[in-house]
């Protein structure tokens, strides 16, 4: 298949991107570089060196024979973006090109209308291209479960049967983002949502949970495809954040209570939820969602695990509760449903001891890397 996967720079989508064109599948590739731009804004860093897009598709191409194609633009660019469709003629388009991280939404009003406006409209413009230009291409959009919150009932997926004064209905499920970040995903949804119904798009929204990991059998054949890795209070995600404190001797920072619960999937999972939703595409006006996550832990039992593998290795390590900077309920119910992806052959990677060991082991081979004044968090939801 001819596939775009925008965002293709960055931590999900480089190895997704390579995951696919070792499928066989023709892929390019789409991206403004700005999660590098990023880490310039914030003084930080990839705990894995990074190469630059060139070189990384350069070595892909000298190491397997595919080439990767590249467009260096924005997908807010709305000319940029229909060049994009004119040249390559997408069957389907992996859309991870979005501002990702929640307290960079929240740092302040600029960092949260940037936030909105990248996000809602650069999806915007991509419905409007499929629906001008490729009219059969299957959206694949990264959404997120932080859609949901953390309701008091089973989080299904996408959809819940309601019954209200002896009528029923199968309605979107009720969201409750935590973010201005998570608010532009919904945002997003309800685009696609609409644009299915109106013009006959195909669309998979995947509410991803949070990734952790590395590597993949593909970023694994050379140092030049390695992904990123990151640690600081914006863009590291619980578990790898952990993972890099415990090798730099610092305390594992628990928010709150720690017994906020979310759900987790490694990276190599991610790389396959998408192979799959690409592979058996949703029907013409269909707005397929899929809850792509693996397993579901609290904050609390991811340091744990961290402490006892960081032990194991010699380690000194301890736990450090902080003042939660986000506004969110820490004791909560928790279940949500994932069959989808699952039914479609999914075999789930699970966090075991040996892929924490891994991560750790990488993580120490780089830590002199670490900026550790970053590893705090510095932006409150107040």
């Amino acid at each position: 298949m001819r596939i775009v996967v925008a965002g293709g720079d960055g931590f999900c989508g480089w190895p997704t991107a390579l995951h696919l064109s070792n499928q066989g599948h023709e892929v390019t590739i789409v991206d403004n570089l700005s999660r590098r731009k990023w880490d310039e804004e914030l003084h930080s860093n990839s705990v894995t060196p990074i190469a630059s897009l060139e070189d990384r598709v350069e070595k892909w191409k000298e190491l397997t024979g595919n080439e990767i194609k590249t467009f260096i633009g924005d997908l807010n660019h709305y000319d940029f973006l229909r060049e994009v469709f004119r040249q390559t003629e997408p069957e389907a388009f992996v859309h991870f090109a979005e501002q990702r991280s929640a307290p960079y939404s929240m740092i302040d009003r600029e960092h949260a209308v940037f936030t909105q406006q990248n996000n809602v409209i650069g999806n915007l413009n991509v419905l409007y291209a499929i629906k001008e230009l490729a009219p059969d291409c299957h959206l694949i959009k990264l959404g997120t479960m932080g859609e949901y919150g953390a309701p008091n009932i089973d989080i299904e997926e996408g959809y819940i049967e309601i019954e209200h004064n002896g009528r029923k209905d199968v309605l979107p499920y009720p969201k409750q983002p935590g973010s201005f970040y998570h608010l532009s995903k919904v945002h997003d949804s309800h685009n696609i949502m609409f644009a299915c119904k109106i013009w006959g798009i195909r669309a998979t929204d995947l509410n991803q949970g949070i990734v952790y990991g590395l590597h993949t059998n593909e970023t694994k054949m050379d140092p030049m495809l390695v992904n990123r890795v990151d640690y600081d209070g914006v863009f590291g995600t619980a578990l790898n954040r952990f993972l890099i404190q415990a090798a730099t001797g610092h305390d594992l920072t628990v928010y709150g209570s720690g017994k906020q619960t979310r759900s987790f999937l490694n990276i190599e999972d991610t790389v396959r939820c998408v192979q799959i939703a690409a592979e058996n595409p949703a029907d013409k006006g269909e707005f397929r969602v899929f809850n792509q996550f693996t397993e579901y832990f609290s904050v609390l039992e991811l340091a744990e695990k961290v402490k006892k593998i960081a032990q194991e290795k010699g380690l000194d390590t301890e736990l450090a509760y902080l003042e939660n900077p986000r506004i969110e309920p820490e004791d909560h119910y928790y279940h949500a449903v994932n069959t989808g992806l699952r039914e479609l052959g999914l075999e789930p990677h699970l966090l075991t001891d040996e892929v924490l060991h891994d991560i750790l082991q990488t993580v120490i081979e780089h830590k002199d890397r670490v900026i550790k004044e970053n590893v705090l968090p510095s932006i409150t939801w107040k």
